[in-house]
């Protein structure tokens, strides 16, 4: 069975929007004008048992709008969605006891007590086995690097300690699908290291499914093996993240060391040079017109090699390149909102 099945999802908001001036004001009390947003349009995509998939996308892209699809909190205008064989919005109750969920920015911890309390009130909540519960609790202390923060107070907790505890409360009933939206915002990065080793562990020890929405390219790249990419509420590119580097990214960079000075009308068929010294120089080349090996061949043909790396571009570069390139799309196909009644 599959952890998530989405088919043709959609969510549309309607707001208010005040008219300009006095005048318009008085009339939008009488007549207000009512826009429609399509946050979620039409998007279908699946996440297999154990599986970890990146979900990502600019601000407004409608990542949220999905994870609380997903979580029943809101329920679609039109599509279907079932989370591990459930319904999320008609069978909230149920489902609450075989997922968990940490959103970066909404705590559920209990601000002044220790964090153990809340994982015991959770434990009771969640109808843990009060023998079982002492167990997972002293297992998930020691993947998280928490034991020796379980008796302090949440509120004298830095934010990532704070975090990697909200992670454990997520996960004291052994959820088969963990949700994460931003779980690592704000974090320094051994904070970050620590989070993202912890949630491969467990992934990798109890098959637990993980859907990761993030704008750190780091969390995408550590954690996830595919990645979803939605941009205004559509899904833009579904691959995994080997993929996306080489749809989106083919422009490697190349530093090469010699024992001898290198040749001032060195060139390369696909490339450039971008840097030349005495006895190194750094070029750029386009993996789809010259492959790495006919460049490296190139570059030792020259004699007396002693150093060279290959560098891969980042994720940030590959997804801002998507960013700019389904922003352009959606400016070519016009907005998705539009105005469904009101006055003028």
């Amino acid at each position: 069975m599959s952890a998530i099945e989405v088919d043709r999802l959609v969510k549309v908001f309607s707001t208010k929007q005040k008219a300009a001036g006095l005048r318009g004001s008085l009339r939008a009390l009488v007549r207000p004008r009512t826009l429609l947003v399509e946050a979620v349009q039409g998007i279908s995509f699946a996440v297999a048992a154990g599986e970890r998939v990146g979900f990502i996308g600019p601000n407004g892209a409608g990542k949220s709008s999905t994870l609380k699809m997903l979580t029943g909190i809101l329920h679609p205008t039109s599509g279907t969605a079932r989370v591990l064989g459930l319904v999320p919005w008609e069978d909230r109750r149920r489902l609450a006891y075989r997922i968990g969920s940490v959103f970066g920015q909404r705590p559920q911890l209990w601000y002044h007590l220790p964090a153990i309390d809340t994982f015991r009130l959770f434990g009771t909540m969640y109808e843990v086995d009060p023998r079982q519960l002492r167990q997972r609790i002293s297992r998930l202390a020691e993947v998280l690097d928490i034991t020796d923060l379980l008796e302090t107070p949440v509120r004298k907790l830095s934010l990532g300690q704070r975090l990697r505890c909200e992670v454990a409360a997520s996960l004291l009933h052994g959820p088969r699908l963990l949700l994460l939206d931003e779980p690592s915002i704000g974090l320094d990065v051994v904070a970050k290291q620590r989070l993202r080793d912890a949630i491969r562990l467990l992934n990798e020890e109890e098959g637990m499914s993980v859907l990761l929405t993030s704008h750190d390219a780091g969390d995408i790249e550590s954690l996830c093996r595919r990645v979803i990419v939605v941009n205004h509420g559509r899904i833009v590119f579904e691959d995994d993240v080997t993929a996306l580097r080489q749809q989106y990214l083919t422009v490697k960079s190349v530093e090469a060391r010699y024992a001898q000075e290198v040749p001032t009308n060195f060139a390369i068929a696909g490339g450039h040079v971008v840097t030349r010294e005495r006895y190194a120089l750094t070029l750029r080349f386009d993996a789809r017109t010259v492959s790495a090996g006919a460049v490296m061949a190139q570059l030792a043909a020259v004699g007396g090699l002693v150093d060279v790396s290959l560098s891969q571009p980042s994720l940030e570069e590959v997804i801002r390149a998507m960013y700019q390139d389904a922003g352009q799309a959606q400016a070519e196909s016009g907005p998705r909102a539009a105005v469904a009644r009101g006055a003028p």
